[in-house]
Parts: C-alpha cells; structure tokens; sequence
C-alpha cells in the first residue's frame, strides 16, 4: 500500500497536512482529470451559445457513449444528473403511487433519499415500511429472508442502497431484482457509492432503476452523476423541471432523454468530463488499487477492534465491504460526536465521519489510492487520546 501510496498520491489535489479518510463524501479529483474538467469549461466560455445552444446534446451523447460500457448499458438508457440525490427525486417524483401502495426500503439508507420519500409519501399517501436486520450482518441468505418479511400484497417498489452510506454494507441487489421481478415489484437502487468502488453491470443486475454518482469513487469533478432507466420505463419519468425537452414533437428521442437532459442554462463540464476519469482509472490500473485498498480496509478493522473495541456492523468484509467500513464504537456516546468529530479536525487534522445511526455511534472509513497505513494509525492515537479524556467519559 505504501508503494501504491508513494506513486498515486501525487496525482490527487488534497491538502498534504490533511489525513483524508472520507473519501465516500465528496470524492476526490486527481489533476490530469481536473485538468479536463477546465477544458471543458474553457470551451464553454469561449463560445456559450455555440457550446450549450448548438452542441451541447452531441457533446453530452459521446459523453454517454464512452461511458456505457463501464454501466454495462445503453447509451440512451442513462441520463446525467448532478448527483444520486437527484436521480432519485426524478423517479420517485415520476411514480404513480397512491394510498393504497407501500414502499419497502430499509434503515441503511441515505437522509436525503428517507426525506424525498417521506416528501412524497405525505402528498401521494403511499406506506413507507423499514426493514431491519439482525446485527452483525452475516448472511446474505439471511439478510434477504429479513427483507422479504416486510413483501405484502400491497407492496409496489423495493427501494434499497446497493453501498450503504451510513453503514458502508454491500447489499445483494442483484437478488432482490431477481425476486422482485418475479413478484411484480419495481426497484429503485440507490448506486451513490457503487461506480469505481464495484464492478457494475446494469444490464446484468437488472433494476428498473438504478442510480450514481461518478464524482464519488469514479473520481470524476463534483457534481457528475446519473441515472439509469430500464427502456420499457422511459415513459414513465417525468419532468422534474419542466423545460424545452417537454412536449416536443421533433424530437427523434425518447421523452425520457428530452426531460431529463436539458433544465436550462447550466454547466455540464462535469459530465464531459466522466470519460477521463474512466480513462485515468483504467491507466493506473485501479483494480489493483481497489485490492490494495481492500486489504488495507480489513487491516483496519482489525486494528480498530483490537485497539478501540470497534464492532463491525457485518462479520465478513469480503462480502460485505469494498473500500468503505463502519464500525460502531461503544464508548463514544452519540452526545459526545460533535465534540469528538470537532476535536478530530481542529486538533488532529483528520477527516473522518463519525455518525449517530439507531442509537450507535458510527465511524465510516473511506480508503482510496492515497492512502497508507500510517493514515489509520493517526486515526487510532487520536481516538485511543480522545475516548479516553475526562470529558469523553462523563466525569
């Protein structure tokens, strides 16, 4: 890993004085990416109308050309979206749901997703059930029989993270697409963590629905994402800002690319700019960083339960986890987070999240190229130095 990290780090733009163990926020860019991501806009700004009026819906089909291939799907089954956030405003948003439907999701799920289902639930009337699991995590057999408890008649879409983002858990999506299809339920699969971090293949896993992000572990510039609809759903997306893509009988297109792509004037570098970052994972070779980063990530663990006490929320990180883990920490009170994440950035300079998720508190790692060994160590000695001061304990 310290090879890995000797030769990769100096492509990324991070503050060298930052131990940086959140990659699962925000992502990161590394420079020959960024760099095109500024050409991009360049262009942009040399000729707006020429750019956004004339070429941006061919710059924005090549783009989805190049990128198809990495999805494992059509070109024009995908849309860009800013984030994953968005992607599934457009579709829950579009569902015909009424009183008489409920929406199986689960307690793993991302805030911004429980709120837009919750929005919609208020003005639609549809039940929203959660499911729980049984902690720690073991078997995927086990996790789907748990899932299914919660499958009623009324029971019209699944709607699950294939990445947790407070947990950091790979769900088996792929069996629950497989089963739902066969009982006539639609699936909406959250992938906000997926791209670059898993192999995808759309096509393959089969959702009805299934979005990303590419800024996240793509390592694309902020704000490129997408999402995906199954052809025969294309008419069921609505406009979530209605623009020049609606009710135009020109178009050769489905409505599905005509209301999604154009939400008038913004910059769309971003989504330019996936290709090279697909390039630049291809060039360094980033399934072997992603072994790296694996392996350091159940070394991780390891340290973290020896050391700290830690509780992992599933049993085995081969099944369960890529390049993120959560881990609870039981002598961290949830009242004590924001002091303690405080303490973390201002006097140790270290960029981790700490979460309080049903009554645990939670601290999720996110392992890319640039980091090593001695990342984790840091972390460690600042929490062994935190957890056990006076005020961490309640005297």
């Amino acid at each position: 890993m310290n090879n890995m990290y000797a030769s990769l780090r100096r492509f990324f733009l991070l503050d060298p004085d930052v131990t940086f163990l959140n990659h699962g926020s925000f992502g990161a860019t590394p420079h020959p990416v960024f760099e095109k991501y500024q050409e991009w806009q360049r262009l942009l700004e040399k000729e707006p109308v020429e750019f956004l009026g004339r070429r941006a819906s061919e710059f924005l089909a090549q783009a989805r050309q190049s990128i198809a291939p990495e999805l494992g799907c059509k070109p024009d089954d995908f849309t860009f979206v800013t984030n994953a956030t968005t992607g599934m405003n457009v579709v829950i948003h579009s569902l015909p749901l009424t009183s008489d439907d409920e929406v199986l999701t689960t307690n793993h799920e991302y805030g911004a997703v429980d709120k837009t289902w919750q929005f919609y639930s208020r003005q639609k009337g549809f039940k929203i059930v959660r499911a729980r699991f049984s902690l720690p995590i073991d078997s995927q057999e086990k996790w789907l029989e748990e899932l299914w408890r919660h499958v009623t008649p009324k029971t019209r879409v699944i709607s699950l993270s294939h990445i947790t983002s407070p947990t950091a858990l790979i769900f088996p999506v792929e069996k629950v697409t497989e089963r739902a299809k066969q009982e006539g339920i639609l699936t909406i699969i959250d992938g906000a963590h997926a791209p670059g971090q898993i192999p995808l293949n759309l096509e393959k896993l089969d959702p009805d629905f299934y979005t990303g992000n590419f800024h996240k572990w793509v390592c694309a510039p902020k704000g490129a994402g997408f999402l995906y609809v199954r052809s025969e759903y294309h008419s069921m997306i609505q406009p979530l800002v209605v623009s020049w893509g609606y009710d135009n009988p020109s178009s050769q297109r489905s409505t599905f690319l005509d209301y999604t792509e154009w939400w008038g004037t913004r910059d769309i570098s971003a989504f330019l700019s996936v290709p090279e970052a697909y390039h630049f994972l291809k060039v360094h070779h980033w399934d072997e960083v992603r072994q790296q980063c694996h392996q350091l990530l159940k070394d991780t663990c390891k340290e973290l339960q020896t050391y700290l006490g830690a509780e992992p929320v599933a049993t085995d990180p081969d099944i369960w986890n890529a390049q993120m883990l959560s881990l609870k920490i039981p002598n961290l009170h949830p009242k004590d987070i924001p002091e303690v994440s405080r303490k973390l950035w201002e006097t140790y300079r270290i960029e981790v999240p700490l979460i309080e998720w049903e009554g645990s508190s939670l601290i999720r790692i996110s392992l890319q190229a640039y980091n090593r060994w001695e990342d984790i160590k840091k972390l460690e000695n600042a929490l062994q130095n935190l957890l056990s001061s006076s005020s961490m304990q309640g005297e």
